[in-house]
């Protein structure tokens, strides 16, 4: 059949080739399709297999990793302090490894936590009462025991932790102190020096016409008195030096040692000793007069005093000065003489500094340096204790030139002894029982401070303090 220009059968065949061609279209769309949809099968099937795999591990975990405390403007401890959490079998142990500072609150503090899976609960145990978190709990921390329980997201596992939050209970500028002994011996008039000698503290004290000796390891229990031998009469025992093994002092041509402080040994020197100083930067050091008569100073070298070079005049103390070394914040070795009187009586205000160091050329590195010249001018000092104690020099009793004694005051110096004020007395000053004295001395051990015996105008103390800052090792 033809109608028009169309046949019935060119019909048909064009319609059978656009039906097969628009299956085809299908099966092409179709196996893209199925080929994506595979694709994202496989992907959620690996993906919810990964994420099932973890929530099972997860759901049965009941781990803490972490705790800490709210922070608080008005207490910075809170914020300050670190949080160790230890591990013990089936229970653990959160504490601070540094005590929060003195003074910080724990009555009202918000915890906050950290787990390795989200618990199914987690609870606080105090002795009185027991609360669910909510992490918005403001709670009382100064009640011990105080335990964390989680349980894990499928109930499978329960961990107990105890909180043990410490804060510091003492001051940490305060500094408290203890009376050891109230007299190693009864009143009299003598002189007193105290040295450190090996492990032990030895006193060696002299009325005028005999000396004796007492030792002791802590500063509390000392021994019975014992007499040296081979000191020449009129030793002024305030000027015995020891540098830890050997204790040395000097008087006129001759130089005294001696191990032990009962059996002395003298030997002869060239040059005549004024007074022994101290011992310093692994030297024995003493002022001597060299051949011109002038005071100079010298070390000793173990059969002969070598003079250094260094002249400091005629206005050098010679009695009752106070000395001192320390580590400079330059790094160098330093030393100190601090008042006294100087030959001709002269009450003193000077501050000698003595330094050491490579950089110095001349007189072997060394240097010797009058601070009163070129700053503050310093109070006129006489039976002075001096030490290094926290990152300052702090200097004890003695009296002016009026004999005005300074008192249970603490003079401080933070800036190496150019300057000094008077410590806090609500923080730094002797206790009550302590009297007003001079010549006592100061020896720095363990991180305490101990101070031995001194005389005032009517007593003669051989007593024993030992104080120490708080925070001196926190």
């Amino acid at each position: 059949m033809i109608i028009g220009n169309f046949s019935f059968r060119s019909a048909k065949v064009l319609l059978f080739s656009e039906i097969c061609k628009k299956i085809m279209d299908f099966l092409v769309r179709m196996r893209r399709f199925l080929y994506i949809s595979l694709c994202l099968t496989l992907v959620l099937v690996c993906g919810c297999s990964k994420k099932s795999s973890v929530n099972t591990q997860d759901r049965s975990l009941a781990q803490l990793t972490g705790f800490s405390f709210a922070a608080v403007d008005s207490m910075p401890g809170l914020a300050k302090a670190s949080f160790s959490i230890k591990e013990l079998l089936d229970t653990g142990l959160v504490e601070n490894q540094d005590s929060m500072l003195y003074g910080t609150s724990l009555k009202r503090v918000i915890p906050r936590f950290s787990f390795g899976s989200t618990p199914d609960a987690a609870y606080l145990t105090f002795p009185d009462e027991t609360y669910l978190l909510t992490g918005a709990d403001t709670l009382d921390f100064t009640r011990d025991p105080i335990y964390l329980t989680i349980r894990s997201a499928d109930k499978s596992n329960t961990k107990v932790y105890r909180i043990h939050p410490t804060v510091h209970q003492a001051d940490p500028d305060l500094y408290t102190w203890t009376q050891l002994n109230a007299g190693i011996y009864g009143e009299d008039d003598s002189e007193q020096r105290v040295v450190e000698l090996g492990d032990d503290f030895v006193m060696i004290t002299s009325n005028g016409y005999s000396m004796s000796v007492y030792r002791s390891a802590d500063g509390e229990m000392w021994t019975t008195p014992a007499s040296p031998s081979g000191l020449p009469a009129g030793t002024k025992v305030r000027q015995i030096v020891s540098n830890g093994t050997s204790l040395f002092y000097g008087q006129d041509s001759t130089m005294y040692s001696s191990t032990d402080a009962l059996t002395w040994t003298a030997t002869k020197v060239k040059h005549p000793i004024v007074t022994m100083l101290l011992h310093w930067n692994k030297q024995v050091w003493a002022l001597t007069l060299n051949d011109s008569a002038q005071y100079e100073l010298a070390t000793w070298s173990g059969d002969s005093l070598l003079m250094s070079g260094l002249q400091p005049g005629s206005l050098f103390p010679v009695s009752d000065f106070g000395t001192v070394t320390f580590l400079s914040s330059s790094l160098r070795e330093r030393a100190m003489i601090i008042g006294g009187f100087a030959e001709n009586g002269l009450s003193l205000n000077t501050r000698w500094n003595l330094e050491y160091s490579t950089y110095i050329h001349e007189h072997n590195g060394y240097r010797l340096e009058e601070f009163s010249i070129d700053h503050a001018p310093f109070r006129s000092l006489t039976g002075i204790s001096v030490i290094s104690y926290n990152h300052q020099l702090q200097l004890f009793g003695g009296v002016d030139d009026k004999m005005t004694y300074l008192g249970r005051d603490i003079l401080l110096s933070t800036n190496e002894g150019m300057t000094w004020t008077k410590a806090d007395t609500a923080k730094n000053q002797l206790p009550e029982a302590y009297q007003a004295r001079q010549k006592q001395n100061a020896i720095v051990r363990d991180n305490y401070i101990y101070l031995f015996g001194g005389q005032d105008a009517k007593t003669t103390y051989s007593d024993v303090y030992r104080g120490r800052l708080n925070s001196i090792d926190w």
